[in-house]
């Protein structure tokens, strides 16, 4: 995906303004009467999940505050490609590889949007979080992570395990890169197909219930329908192998809403509840404008063979041989 996200990417900073949404837009129509949200969308975004102190509740940037953002933004990465002279490479990703493009100018200062200042409420006394610094207790429900325990495939994280995304939620969640959905219709059923990881997950749009309390996913069990041209997605049975939300909690009573409203002719916008009151006092309501894409998903084999996780625990007992110090924990 990365060619083609880079060019969209450098035509909205150079015409800024390209995707902001009519407010008398119509989406377009399938062949049966139903708002057309096919195609792959990008959710990458330079704008935290939540909110800096200093924009309290409020909910844009100025245009202002926007110039600055971008100047501060090129600086940085022009000092960061002069680190090492010639080369532009200083970090093990540097910035031809990251995906953070700001795009549209009604700018948010945070995805979520409610709590009103951006910020996650307030965590339940016995909810299960990640205390840096140690390996976390299996079984490891981050879908990432540095350095996590090498004793077992059990210590690393889900995407080292080629279980679950990074940024795949759902919901999904803006990080590096392969920040990439494809939207699938029919009559009957949608397909939401996230790059990394390859997970699709099979909305049924034909009222039917969901699978038993005791039938547990990876993405949970989801189930769609239409509330006027806005897709909503609602989806629970979480497996509880996964965080709640924010490497925070366990997925096992977390209920999902998510939103999707063509805006525009590139733009979808992409709303999601979490309610799970056994790990957050509140609900959390996020926003991420996604934006459409000229190209296709390709496969994302993750390890193919899971190599990666093989040369992992390789490398611990090699080093536990020579006496060095195993990786350590973040």
């Amino acid at each position: 995906m990365k060619p083609f996200s880079l060019v969209r990417y450098a035509l909205l900073i150079l015409i800024p303004g390209l995707s902001f949404a009519a407010e008398n837009y119509k989406a377009p129509r399938t062949e049966w009467g139903l708002p057309d949200l096919q195609g792959v969308w990008n959710f990458s975004s330079d704008t935290p999940m939540q909110r800096p102190s200093q924009y309290g509740t409020r909910q844009f940037l100025t245009d202002e505050e926007l110039l600055q953002f971008q100047s501060r933004t090129a600086a940085g990465n022009e000092a960061s490609d002069a680190a090492i002279p010639g080369t532009g490479v200083d970090e093990s990703y540097n910035d031809f590889w990251i995906e953070s493009a700001g795009l549209g100018r009604g700018r948010l200062t945070s995805h979520i949007i409610y709590p009103e200042n951006g910020r996650l409420p307030a965590i339940q006394e016995n909810a299960y979080r990640i205390e840096f610094g140690k390996i976390p207790e299996r079984p490891v429900r981050s879908a990432l992570g540095i350095n996590y325990g090498t004793d077992g495939p059990e210590d690393r994280p889900l995407s080292d395990r080629c279980l679950v995304g990074f940024n795949a939620g759902p919901p999904v969640n803006p990080s590096f890169y392969n920040n990439n959905l494809q939207i699938i219709q029919n009559k009957d059923h949608v397909v939401i197909i996230t790059e990394m990881v390859h997970d699709a997950r099979i909305v049924p749009m034909d009222n039917r219930p969901h699978a038993p309390e005791e039938i547990g996913l990876w993405s949970g069990d989801s189930r769609g329908y239409w509330d006027g041209d806005s897709l909503v997605v609602e989806t629970r049975n979480f497996n509880g192998l996964t965080n709640s939300f924010s490497a925070i909690g366990s997925s096992e009573n977390k209920h999902l809403t998510e939103k999707f409203t063509r805006v525009s002719e590139d733009r979808v916008d992409y709303e999601f509840t979490v309610d799970d009151p056994s790990t957050f006092t509140d609900k959390i309501v996020g926003l991420i404008p996604i934006y459409k894409v000229a190209g296709q998903v390709y496969e994302y084999a993750c390890h193919e063979g899971n190599y990666g996780m093989v040369n992992i625990l390789r490398g611990a007992r090699v080093a536990e041989e020579r006496g060095d110090s195993p990786i350590a924990p973040n």
